[in-house]
Parts: C-alpha cells; structure tokens; sequence
C-alpha cells in the first residue's frame, strides 16, 4: 500500500509564503485516487484545504482559494501557500481517496503522519 510522507512545516508570520511537500512511495496510485490536502486546528474537525486528481484537474476550499495552490510532479504532491494567516495554523495531512473526488475526510483512505503549519501575527 501506498505510503505518505509530509514535509515543509514549520512557523511563519503573517503574510508568509510555505510549501509543504507530500512524498509517496511503497505502493501504486492510480488514475481513479484523488490527492488530498486537509488540516485540523485544535478542536476543530478535519477540514478539506485543497484536492488534485490524476488527471490535474485542481479543488480548493473557499478559504484558500487565491492564496494556495496545488501540484503534483509523478510521486510528489505540493501545497504552496501564499499570504499566510493565523487562521490557516493548524497541522496539514496529505491523504488519498481511493474513491476519487471528495472534500469528506470521512472519504480518505491513506493518510500522512502531518506536518504542523504555525502562523503568527
């Protein structure tokens, strides 16, 4: 089964540019998986950031709309983000539904350890 690895977090401030980098590795991905980006604030539930299909095809939540973008280059998925806000501190997961396209977390099979995103004001 495929493995996921995230990587790029750390602490910014406000108005900063981050990008974290999800590797996969150890199984094999097909046309129907769909690439996920979420994150989780402290009490808050697990929310859809920004999704890719194979096929390039790009999603994203309204709250980040303009401000991130999603990549993918073979085995690897990007999250640029731009004009970072303290709202967008939280721990950020790279995920695969097997399924295809879903902003559900309840959807997403394969998950990444996380890597902790912190912006200050």
């Amino acid at each position: 089964q495929v493995e996921l690895a995230e990587s790029g977090g750390g602490s910014v401030q406000t108005g900063d540019s981050q990008r974290l980098t999800c590797a996969a590795s150890g199984g094999r991905i097909y046309s129907s998986h769909f690439m996920g980006w979420l994150r989780q604030s402290p009490g808050k539930d697990r929310e859809f950031v920004a999704g890719i299909r194979m096929s390039g095809n790009k999603y994203y939540a309204d709250s980040v709309k303009g401000r991130f973008t999603i990549s993918r280059d073979s085995f690897t998925t990007f999250l640029q983000m731009n004009n970072l806000r303290p709202e967008d501190t939280a721990t950020y997961y790279c995920a695969i539904a097997r399924r295809g396209y879903s902003t559900n977390s309840r959807d997403y099979d394969i998950w990444g350890q996380g890597t902790q995103v912190t912006v200050s004001k």
